[in-house]
């Protein structure tokens, strides 16, 4: 009869056989040992400490020694064999938590989620197979050269404020900083005086923090944060599968947090192109449409930001008794800054032009109105403001600093149209002039800004006031609409990007 024993503390327990309702003394070597049922063979198994084979009713001496240790050889393997199988299976479940970990993360890869979603997801799989009580996912924030929390599990959501990246004490900052796992073993732990984890509530003395890398395509590899995991169930020191998990899986968590990162940005930049193309619509309705001069005038203008807006504009005015008001001017610089005097323009022009005062009256009225927004953003404004008379046929108008301003009559070279005072904003205590001349039902006004004609070409250059006038002047009997659709259509294939606000208007009486 054979029986298996293990030894547990001082004594021996019977893990295989039948009962003998009595537990003999612990062996000290192999051989016989006095037992309440007499003298029983004792051989230790091979390969395995405290496992004791007994061999009950022993032959003699010489045959018990053989078949225990042919019995032990036999028993020694097989408990081997369960053993080896038991590490196997335990190593299995752990490759199988770690696959499913990577498929879970390669999962958030794949879907276009904001960076809190991701990291709150990676997060959750990570110290759950881990075994953290408390973890967090920190990201580095270039503008303030601080790691900011965006995901926590076991903490207070917010109570984490941003940690410099040159904290000299902080663990996170330091892993990010060396790019290289940060960890304390159980038998390491002590907490200083100055240790800041001691108020913090931690259940557990041991951590482990491990940089988060990633390495776009055609670039090196960079750290963009940190996680950190502590509070360890069922123990607290992280093994070195845990660290080798976690840093084998940090650089698929950076991919996630680019991922999120690009989605982000991406959302942002659809977001402003579609407020910057609500900001190009609500600045062309700023401008006047053609038809409310007529009958008085027939009109034809045309607006261009070189960006989604500008700083160009125009604006029409009916003053009544066959008078008609046209103004066109361009603000220093574009872009939104521009676009936002050019605004306020529009609307101090609308104003005072309605005021019918004198064009010179009503340019002074408008610096007046507008000088301070202009010196706070250091910005001018070039301007021509003329009044038509279809009765008496002239033309009255003040011209502050619009050299693009042309009487072309129906025979006869373009007559420029003289500046009387400078640039709105750029020389105070000056005075507005004004000047007039005679105007004829086939005359043209043609005013456009230095955007068209400084517009170059890919040989560097420009269209050019010469090259502006002769198309101008070719088509001066065509209707106002066909005249600046033609020589747009010239300018657009001079110069396709041009780099300045481009506008032209073309008024007959």
């Amino acid at each position: 009869m054979l029986r298996l024993w293990h030894v547990e503390g001082d004594q021996l327990w019977l893990l295989a056989g039948a009962d003998p309702g009595w537990v003999p003394a612990v062996p000290s070597t192999t051989g016989l040992l006095e037992t309440p049922g007499g003298d029983h063979w004792f051989a230790e198994v091979p390969g395995l400490e405290d496992f004791w084979l007994e061999l009950a009713s022993p032959p003699d001496g010489s045959r018990a020694q053989a078949v225990g240790e042919r019995a032990g050889q036999v028993v020694g393997a097989l408990l081997t064999a369960e053993r080896e199988l038991g590490q196997m299976t335990e190593e299995l479940v752990g490759r199988y938590e770690e696959i499913d970990l990577l498929y879970a993360i390669s999962e958030i890869l794949g879907q276009t989620v904001r960076l809190e979603v991701a990291t709150e997801t990676i997060l959750r799989e990570v110290s759950t197979v881990v075994g953290a009580r408390r973890a967090s996912i920190m990201v580095y924030d270039e503008p303030g050269d601080t790691l900011r929390v965006v995901a926590s599990r076991g903490a207070v959501p917010g109570s984490a404020a941003p940690v410099p990246v040159t904290h000299p004490t902080s663990v996170a900052a330091r892993a990010f900083r060396e790019r290289g796992v940060v960890s304390s073993d159980e038998e390491a732990q002590s907490s200083s005086p100055g240790d800041p984890r001691q108020d913090r509530g931690y259940q557990g003395t041991s951590y482990l923090s491990i940089p988060i890398c990633y390495a776009a395509p055609g670039m090196g590899t960079r750290c963009v944060g940190v996680i950190n995991l502590t509070d360890r169930i069922g123990g607290d020191s992280f093994t070195a599968g845990d660290r080798k998990l976690l840093a084998a899986v940090a650089n698929q968590i950076g991919a996630a947090i680019e991922n999120s990162r690009l989605v982000i940005r991406d959302l942002r930049q659809q977001r402003l192109h579609h407020e910057l193309e609500l900001a190009h619509d609500l600045q062309l309705r700023l401008l006047p449409d053609p038809s409310v001069l007529l009958p008085e005038a027939e009109v034809a203008a045309r607006c261009r930001p070189a960006e989604s807006v500008g700083g160009d504009f125009y604006t029409f005015t009916r003053l009544g008794r066959g008078r008609v008001g046209v103004m066109l001017g361009d603000v220093s610089s574009h872009g939104f800054s521009a676009a936002l005097v050019m605004a306020l323009v529009i609307s101090a022009a609308g104003i005072h032009s309605s005021a019918g005062s004198a064009p010179d009256e009503t340019l002074t009225a408008m610096l007046e109105s507008l000088s301070e927004d202009l010196t706070s953003t250091e910005m001018y404004l070039t301007v021509f403001y003329g009044v038509f008379n279809s009765r008496s046929r002239r033309l009255i108008y003040a011209n502050a600093g619009h050299q693009y301003a042309f009487r072309i009559p129906a025979v006869g070279p373009p007559q420029r149209l003289k500046t009387t005072a400078p640039p709105l904003g750029l020389a105070a205590g000056k005075s507005i002039k004004r000047s007039r001349t005679a105007w004829q039902s086939t005359d043209l006004l043609c005013l456009w800004t230095d955007g068209l004609v400084d517009a170059k070409n890919a040989a560097g250059e420009p269209f050019g006031e010469d090259r502006l006038l002769a198309e101008l002047s070719a088509r001066r009997t065509l209707p106002v609409a066909e005249i600046v659709d033609a020589v747009f259509s010239k300018a657009d294939a001079f110069a396709p990007t041009p780099r300045d606000d481009r506008s032209l208007l073309v008024l007959r009486i």
